[in-house]
Order: structure tokens, then C-alpha cells, then sequence
């Protein structure tokens, strides 16, 4: 379930070419140092990611609370249904995006610090805009992050979010280091598949919650919960 997220980031790039993309075309990245402007390039998907390390860290921390008080079985099923539900209606994702936020003026806030950052070419300044980045909203940020709260463990969150913005990296290099790699067909073709893995990795979350005894899908219910009787230890 964890490779999922580098999966999930890959497929995702291509909806981040048209959300992050703006932004990542306006990088004031070196014209002359080509050494630089890879450097560049390197620290503004470092600020990237770390962002959503940290973001699957707090969801982390909710999903294992949510473990220890005993549902998470029920918490995948609900997590797998949530997944193809903002799928099947993109209208509930795109609404939670931009007016469900009870974060407006601190994502205003990061706008402006983005619209700050983006006028200067220091490595630091490429690094923040990254940073802080990673924090907009965006529909398929939001999708990880669901499934990272189905992971019962905060560091197989991270993981999870960290191989998530790994993913994200190939396509978008492309783009930044040549701005016509993607033809409008090309993009539409792969932001059709998008959907369809995002269903998959949802129907995953269901059967995993199912507790069905299939290995490495499904695992049988005990080992969705945690012990209530210590093992013996010689």
C-alpha cells in the first residue's frame, strides 16, 4: 500500500502540470549556471516534499490515534469509499479545495509568501517556494493524504507522502527543464488514467479493511488490530 503513494504521486504529476505547473514555470531559476539552475531544480522538489512529509506526519498522527481506539477496519473501508467517491464526483473534491478550508487566510498567507519568493533567485528562495508549495490545496494532495491516515503508523505515512512527492518529480523535471515536452493529447490521455488507479488503490482500502485473509491485500481482522493480551516475551 505504501508504493502506492509513488504511484499516486506519478500519475497525480500530471494533474500537478496543470495546478503546480504555473507555478513551477515561474521558478526564476538560472539562465547562465547550468550547475545551478540543477541545483535549483533539486532544492525546489526537496521543499516539495518535505511539505508533504510533514503533512503525512499529522495525518499520521490521526490515523494511529484512530488505530489504538480500535476502528481502524472501519476506518479503511470509510477511507476506501472516500477515495472513489471524490473521484466519481469531482465537484465534492474541487468544493473541499477551495471553500471548505477553514485555513483561507493562512493559505492566503502562503500565497504571498510564494508571490514574495518567486522574485527572488537564491537557492534559499527557490527552497521556500517549494516549501510552502507543497501546503496549497490540491484535489490529489488531499487523496494521499487519505490514504496515508489509513496507514495506522506515522512513519509509514510519511513514507507514504514522501514517495508520493518523489513521484511527482520525473514529469514535472521534464517540464521545467523543457516547457512544450507535453502535448495537450499526451496530458489528456495520461489525466484519464488518473482516475482509475485512484479507484483501484480505493477498492485496495476496502478489501484491506474487509480483513478477507488474503496475504499482503486483504489480512485477516486480528492483524487489524492491536493486542489486548501482551505477547510473551522469553
Amino acid at each position: 500500500m505504501i508504493l502506492a503513494g509513488f504511484i499516486l504521486g506519478f500519475l497525480g504529476s500530471l494533474h500537478c502540470i496543470g495546478m503546480c505547473g504555473p507555478i513551477a514555470m515561474l521558478l526564476p531559476l538560472s539562465k547562465t549556471n547550468t550547475t545551478k539552475k540543477h541545483l535549483q531544480i533539486l532544492l525546489y522538489h526537496i521543499g516539495r516534499i518535505i511539505s508533504y512529509s510533514i503533512l503525512g506526519a499529522l495525518f499520521g498522527v490521526i490515523g494511529k490515534g484512530l488505530f489504538l481506539s480500535g476502528v481502524q477496519q472501519y476506518l479503511s473501508i470509510i477511507i476506501g469509499i472516500i477515495m472513489i467517491v471524490l473521484i466519481l464526483f469531482p465537484k465534492i473534491s474541487h468544493t473541499i479545495t477551495t471553500t471548505a478550508s477553514p485555513l483561507t487566510k493562512l493559505l492566503n498567507s502562503l500565497k504571498m509568501q510564494l508571490g514574495l519568493y518567486l522574485k527572488k533567485e537564491s537557492l534559499y528562495a527557490i527552497f521556500m517556494i517549494g516549501f510552502f508549495n507543497g501546503f496549497l490545496p490540491c484535489g490529489m494532495v488531499y487523496i494521499a493524504l487519505v490514504g496515508a491516515v489509513a496507514l495506522n503508523d506515522v512513519y509509514s505515512s510519511v513514507l507514504y507522502m514522501t514517495l508520493y512527492g518523489l513521484g511527482t518529480i520525473p514529469l514535472l523535471s521534464i517540464l521545467l527543464y523543457v516547457k512544450d515536452a507535453f502535448s495537450s493529447t499526451f496530458r489528456l490521455r495520461l489525466q484519464k488514467a488518473i482516475p482509475f488507479f485512484v479507484i483501484v488503490v480505493g477498492v485496495l482500502f476496502i478489501f484491506r479493511g474487509l480483513g478477507l485473509g488474503i496475504p499482503f491485500i486483504s489480512p485477516a481482522d486480528n492483524s487489524l488490530f492491536l493486542s489486548s493480551t501482551p505477547l510473551y516475551c522469553p
